[in-house]
């Protein structure tokens, strides 16, 4: 229900919905959602679980203005939301009635705590929101002909909101992975980039650049309309591989489309096998660049050679858990015998070979 003051009754209040500038183009905005995911989901909960007080949906709505206007902090949201009372109707929020306030509600009465649009942001379901994602996919498919035919493979990089990543703050040990950062226990470290930095002798010295948190990885297309389409995401802990990612990413895309692509793309970290035989089959191509840090020198035969060259040994096959057979080698100075030559390398002096 619409509210009424001593200032505004109802037919006024409405009128004023419609034509409010903001209201529209976030009514526009809403509109391209599916929101009978959201009510499903949260019916099937509330049977059980009793209720959730404000709509589920106020709060997810509440968090993509919080996107749309560029608002980095719970408390931003929720100063911004205090100035736009009408805003506040259109999303749903359960009012808290007033007749003698200007627009028949307290506005701060109404709205979370700073604290509860945070912790309310942390609980979301991600099952409910790769649920929504994948019902918006499928309209933008109905939408427009041939997409997700080509596919792109990305990860960027999330920062965790620790001191560990704050430089201007001291702490002991900020890189030991060991030592998990109290404000976000979840989050993990990973190298954010890889850099060469010349050293005044000539020579290169490798340069990694560490940070405490995770990785969003998406699969997009890319459409002369519309420009990019997300198609799937999935986020893990930062000290997951790049490569970690396809499989969750391309089934996700695949069961919303309910296609699979015919090309795909992505860099250099995506240079695995299992990412070239998805759209091998078909006759597809996967635009992956060669990831050269593997230094391995292989025979003609598919037999790795050792770093001083020697042929290695072949010991045993098992099932990767990428998926496929592999086979073991070790050092041939070790196995199947040794014999007696020694070598300067960490494995072998482990001797593991």
């Amino acid at each position: 229900m619409i509210p009424a003051s001593v200032r505004f009754d109802q037919s006024t209040m409405a009128s004023m919905l419609d034509v409010d500038p903001l209201i529209q183009d976030y009514r526009a905005f809403f509109a391209l959602f599916d929101w009978s995911v959201v009510d499903r989901w949260q019916e099937s909960r509330s049977a059980c679980c009793g209720s959730h007080g404000h709509p589920l949906t106020a709060y997810l709505k509440a968090f993509l203005v919080r996107f749309k206007e560029g608002l980095i902090y719970a408390k931003q949201l929720r100063d911004f939301l205090l100035k736009h009372p009408l805003l506040v109707i259109e999303l749903g929020f359960v009012l808290k009635f007033d007749e003698q306030a200007n627009y028949g509600f307290d506005v701060e009465a109404t709205l979370p705590c700073r604290y509860w649009f945070g912790e309310k942001l942390r609980q979301l379901d991600p099952a409910l929101l790769q649920d929504l994602l994948a019902a918006t996919v499928k309209a933008l498919k109905e939408e427009i002909p041939g997409l997700g035919e080509v596919m792109a493979f990305d990860v960027k990089h999330i920062y965790a909101w620790v001191k560990e990543n704050n430089w201007r703050a001291y702490v002991q040990e900020r890189y030991d992975k060991t030592r998990i950062p109290a404000g976000d226990p979840d989050c993990k470290l990973g190298v954010k980039r890889t850099t060469n930095k010349e050293l005044p002798e000539g020579t290169t010295e490798e340069k990694k650049e560490l940070i405490w948190g995770y990785g969003s990885g998406v699969a997009a297309a890319t459409t002369p309309d519309y420009g990019d389409v997300v198609l799937a995401e999935y986020t893990q802990p930062f000290n997951e591989g790049d490569v970690t990612y396809f499989r969750p990413l391309y089934q996700q895309a695949v069961v919303a489309l309910e296609q699979l692509p015919t090309h795909i793309t992505a860099d250099a970290a995506y240079d695995a096998w299992y990412v070239y035989d998805a759209v091998a089959r078909r006759g597809g191509i996967a635009a992956v660049p060669l990831n050269a840090r593997s230094t391995t020198i292989f025979e003609p035969d598919g037999t790795p050679l050792c770093p001083i060259g020697l042929r290695m040994h072949p010991i045993f096959h098992y099932a990767h858990t990428n998926g496929y057979r592999a086979l073991r080698y070790r050092c041939p100075l070790l196995f199947p015998n040794e014999i007696g030559q020694t070598c300067e390398h960490e494995q072998f002096k482990k001797g593991k070979g």
